[in-house]
Parts: structure tokens; C-alpha cells; sequence
């Protein structure tokens, strides 16, 4: 690049909110770059293109057809050399950007990648900046869901009932009248059971319980009795008699 010579960078990207992130960390770390936005690939000019040194493309929203979008990126890749290219990358991109996009003059950053990882990529520049980042090579954190159709879970006959019960809009009093049970031993076998589910919490109880119903064909917790028979409204559960 001559002496004196303004760098010019472009930032793309679908979002306002990632687009303001992208300038304020260049206005803050590479006040010397001359920026130019474009919410996409296709807005892209020769002029632009040919003044350029640094190219950010944010590949981390939704998108219909990525390998139509990292395909025009890997047009432009072969015939812009002398450009960085700095492609942040969601995991439903990243086979794609790996295949097509991954090149001497590209580096791939993980869409949750630091900021500071962004600052060092582009001050390294094209010929020394590293490829692809070790967040997007290390394995994705699995989430803590609760997932009851994952695992088996028994409840005993007793937990059903009351579960059934209280599924049908039933109080512990009325339970206790009609299992002729007391109510400490209707509150300690509904407690039981969300246990067993992992059910923390009353209201999460109460959402359970529609869910289960939804997906009973798919579901390993069976709320309904051994020979299939649904509730009525006058009759909570058919061997709760």
C-alpha cells in the first residue's frame, strides 16, 4: 500500500445492531480505515471492491440458501486477492465456509467469537492471520435442557393418579376425598413425582402437563392408565375408583 494512502473497509451485514458493533470496534481500533457498509453480497460495487482491504462479512443470520451466499463470496475470493477477508460465521455455516470460503486470504471467526480475537485478526492482516479460530474448531457446548422424552422415567401408580388429578384442574383436598388418603400423603407423592421429572416448580408442573398430553404418543412418561383410558370430567382416571 503507498504511504499516505486512506485503507478502505467494507462491513457486511443483514443487522443494524451487528453493522453499529462492527464500526464502533473499527472507528475505536482502526480509526486509519475508511468504512463502507452493504447489507449484502449482491450490493457490493467494482469500485468498492477494488479500493478495498479489508472485507467483514457477518454470515450469522438466517439465510434460505448459504450455499448460494458462500458460493458469490467464493467468486469474488479468487479474483480479490489483495483483500482480507474476515467471514464471522454461524455454525449452520460452517461446513459451507469451510469448503468454499476457507483460503491464504480469508480467516473464519465464530459468530461468538471475543472481540479482542476480531482486533487481532485484522491487525495480523491477510498473510499472517490465523485461518480459522479455535472456537469454530472446538466441539459446541451442549445446552441443559429438560428433555422428558429423552430418558425413561417411571412414576409409581400412586404418582399418576395424583398427577392425572392435578392435571385435570384437581386440588390436593379433593384428591385426599377421593383416594381416601390424607392430604400430607397426596402432597408428598405430587412432590415425588416432580422430582422424578425434574420439575422444579408448580408452574412448570401446570406446563407439563399439555405438553405431555400433546406428545403422549412420542412421550416415555405415560400419565394414562395401563389399558389407555382417558380422563373425563366426572371420572379423574378409570382406576382411580
Amino acid at each position: 500500500m503507498l504511504p499516505g494512502r486512506c485503507k478502505n473497509a467494507i462491513i457486511i451485514s443483514k443487522s443494524p445492531i451487528i453493522q453499529t458493533g462492527l464500526k464502533g470496534i473499527m472507528q475505536g481500533k482502526f480509526s486509519d480505515y475508511e468504512l463502507t457498509y452493504c447489507r449484502s453480497v449482491e450490493e457490493l460495487t467494482l469500485l468498492q471492491l477494488r479500493c478495498a482491504d479489508l472485507v467483514i462479512a457477518d454470515l450469522t443470520g438466517d439465510c434460505n440458501h448459504p450455499r448460494a451466499v458462500c458460493e458469490q463470496y467464493y467468486s469474488l475470493l479468487s479474483q480479490y486477492r489483495d483483500i482480507h477477508w474476515v467471514f464471522l460465521v454461524s455454525r449452520i455455516f460452517y461446513p459451507l465456509a469451510v469448503e468454499l470460503l476457507m483460503c491464504p486470504v480469508s480467516s473464519l471467526l465464530s459468530d461468538a467469537e471475543p472481540i479482542e480475537s476480531l482486533v487481532n485478526v485484522i491487525h495480523a492482516g491477510n498473510t499472517r492471520a490465523e485461518r480459522i479460530s479455535k472456537a469454530l474448531l472446538s466441539p459446541p457446548a451442549m445446552p441443559q435442557l429438560l428433555d422428558h422424552s429423552a430418558r425413561s422415567i417411571v412414576l409409581t401408580l400412586s404418582e399418576r393418579k395424583v398427577l392425572r388429578l392435578l392435571g385435570k384442574g384437581w386440588g390436593i383436598n379433593q384428591i385426599a376425598a377421593l383416594l381416601k388418603k390424607s392430604n400430607k400423603t397426596i402432597s408428598a407423592q405430587k412432590n415425588s413425582a416432580m422430582r422424578r421429572l425434574s420439575i422444579n416448580s408448580n408452574a412448570e408442573m401446570y406446563d407439563f402437563f399439555p405438553l405431555c398430553n400433546q406428545n403422549r404418543s412420542k412421550s416415555r412418561v405415560d400419565l394414562f392408565n395401563g389399558a389407555g383410558d382417558k380422563l373425563s370430567a366426572d371420572s379423574p382416571c378409570g382406576d382411580c375408583r
